[in-house]
């Protein structure tokens, strides 16, 4: 019998992205199937240390005893507060230095040119770079250099990326937005006044990849901000639940791809 293949779009967030562990617990839970995973920065993140075999487990791990201290490596601002060299250090350590080809899951990592202002959509080469390059904040991450090509964060050009899981060959898409703004957010810093401004401008530009995606999952992490780096535990259990609430729809659009596609592989003879 014929399969659906199941892709994620794993949306940016900041810390509010921890969401996305929850969602993928709760997939595997449920024996749901993913079999291609699209990031953006955050996203990028964590379906990186997904793809590259760590367990659910071990990442939830990983998540409780995350501090900012253990990628933040000042510089003297240029192009970005943070060199991103210890963050770069850190992804290649959980990701056990493989490149993109290397991975056990098809993964693509999203990024923006700041050159020409386009996506950029990494599917192979060495993996660290490219969700290094993923996950730098305009004006917080010194961006990352590839290929003469200057990157930032894959979330300004695609927050949520839709229509690349679709192009890896996803059949059933479920993309997990975890951007919703945080209202009424003290703003006390320069980090304060970027991240807040990011997450204002990209708020709109997902309403659309909920169109086009087949299930869209949007934690409500309002409370929580993109930037502080507490209640990781919280925004997990968050994403767990809010996932709980589409098993039935994701389990019926899988039941409804089989019938419609093996009916269609036997034909009106058998």
């Amino acid at each position: 019998m014929t399969e659906p293949k199941v892709g994620l779009a794993l949306g940016s967030g900041g810390a509010r992205g921890f969401a996305h562990l929850g969602v993928l617990k709760v997939l595997e839970d449920e024996n749901i199937p993913v079999h291609m995973i699209a990031g953006s920065s955050m996203g990028a993140l964590v379906g990186s240390f997904y793809a590259s075999g760590q367990s659910v487990e071990s990442l939830y791990q990983i998540a409780k005893a995350f501090k900012r201290k253990f990628y933040l490596d000042f510089t003297v601002p240029k192009m970005g507060f943070i060199s991103g060299n210890r963050a770069k250090e850190v992804i290649r350590l959980f990701t056990h230095g493989k490149t993109i080809e290397q991975l056990e899951l098809p993964l693509a990592v999203i990024a923006t040119d700041l050159y020409d202002g386009k996506k950029v959509v990494f599917q192979k080469g060495p993996l660290a770079e490219a969700v290094r390059a993923s996950i730098s904040i305009p004006g917080i991450f010194v961006p990352e250099k590839i290929n003469g090509r200057l990157l930032v964060d894959g979330g300004v050009v695609d927050r949520v990326p839709v229509s690349v899981v679709k192009e890896m060959g996803a059949d059933i898409v479920i993309a997990v937005d975890v951007s919703r703004v945080k209202q009424m957010e003290e703003i006390t810093s320069i980090f304060d006044v970027i991240m807040q401004s990011i997450d204002i401008m990209q708020d709109e530009l997902v309403h659309h990849r909920e169109i086009a995606s087949d299930v869209m999952i949007r934690p409500y992490l309002e409370k929580y901000s993109s930037r502080a780096f507490t209640n990781i535990e919280e925004i997990i259990e968050l994403g767990e639940k809010e996932a709980k609430l589409h098993i039935d729809k994701i389990k019926q659009l899988i039941s409804n791809w089989k019938e419609n596609h093996n009916d269609k592989k036997e034909g009106p003879n058998e």
